[in-house]
């Protein structure tokens, strides 16, 4: 088939490479324009531009996918079908018209649960065990369309948002090329979605991503996880945010939420349960480094608090 694909983070690079080397025929990407990024804000394509030009393929770069000259330019492409992994925009119907076999999504949830932006990070938030990935076409609704495939992916008990997200966009890309060869060969049929167990994940935001000292070791613990590595889970220090990387268990003393005991090689920090061992912390305007490493630079004496 002839195939343009859609996607724009590094996230979706996998699957653009494995659609590449398989039997189907690359004839052009769509991706998000080039964003401006570092200090000097200077404008960048996006990872899947960077690969679909190694590759020697067309890209189109629309403003929005309901552009009438995209749509025209994709038109002329002649696509079968549109395989999409984290593109980043919504299509419109007359986009979705223009393409026999449909926008394919390669959605990291086993839908119908987390239907949104950021399954991963709901997934790993809820403590859920087990997440994967789905197969399905696009239709007006968000993520509602019919499944053809799924794989699933145990979530192992360190796992971050971005651990979790790098084993999915690998296993991911072979269901893609799997529902890609049987929508071809007829031996895929799309089925809808069941109307139980449906959950939403909509973007985490930085506000989200504060820590409450309250909350039980456990939630916080998948908090932070969910939240690297990004946006980042913080607190604040003597009024300055801080982000916090990911914690572990620590036997210590009994210590109020946010209550930090600082030792030669440690640093914990209380809960509204047990007390946690700091990771990595990033103060503002520094590089991130070892949570005892920061405090030996800042000084730090044990009983100070972590949040407001």
């Amino acid at each position: 088939m002839r195939v343009v694909f859609a996607g724009t983070p590094e996230v979706a690079v996998p699957a653009l490479d494995a659609i590449a080397a398989s039997r189907h025929e690359l004839v052009g990407v769509v991706t998000r324009p080039d964003a401006p990024s570092g200090r000097g804000r200077k404008l960048l394509a996006s990872p899947v531009a960077l690969r679909a030009e190694e590759l020697g393929v067309p890209v189109l770069k629309p403003e929005h996918p309901r552009d009438p000259d995209f749509q025209a330019a994709l038109a002329e492409l002649r696509p079968d079908v549109c395989p999409v992994v984290a593109y980043g925009a919504m299509l419109p119907q007359s986009a979705l018209d223009l393409v026999p076999h449909g926008w394919i999504n390669l959605h990291f949830s086993v839908l119908p649960s987390w239907r949104g932006a950021a399954p991963v990070q709901h997934s790993l938030w809820a403590g859920d065990e087990v997440t994967g990935a789905t197969t399905f076409r696009i239709v007006k609704a968000l993520d509602a369309g019919p499944v053809f495939g799924i794989m699933t992916e145990r979530i192992r008990p360190g796992d971050t948002a971005g651990d979790l997200l790098e084993r999915l966009a690998e296993g991911g890309s072979g269901l893609l090329v799997q529902t890609l060869d049987g929508i071809e060969d007829g031996s895929l049929e799309a089925r809808e979605q069941p109307e139980d167990g449906v959950s939403f994940a909509p973007k985490i935001l930085v506000d989200d991503a504060r820590i409450d000292w309250t909350h039980p070791a456990a939630a916080i613990d998948r908090q932070v996880r969910a939240c690297t590595p990004a946006p980042g889970a913080w607190s604040t220090f003597e009024g300055e945010r801080i982000k916090v990387g990911p914690l572990t268990g620590a036997d210590g003393p009994d210590l109020g939420p946010g209550v930090l005991e600082v030792t030669k090689n440690a640093v914990l920090v209380g809960t509204g349960t047990t007390p946690l061992r700091l990771g990595e912390v990033k103060a503002f305007g520094k590089k991130q480094m070892p949570a005892a490493d920061w405090a030996r630079g800042v000084r730090l004496e044990s009983g100070v608090r972590l949040g407001d």
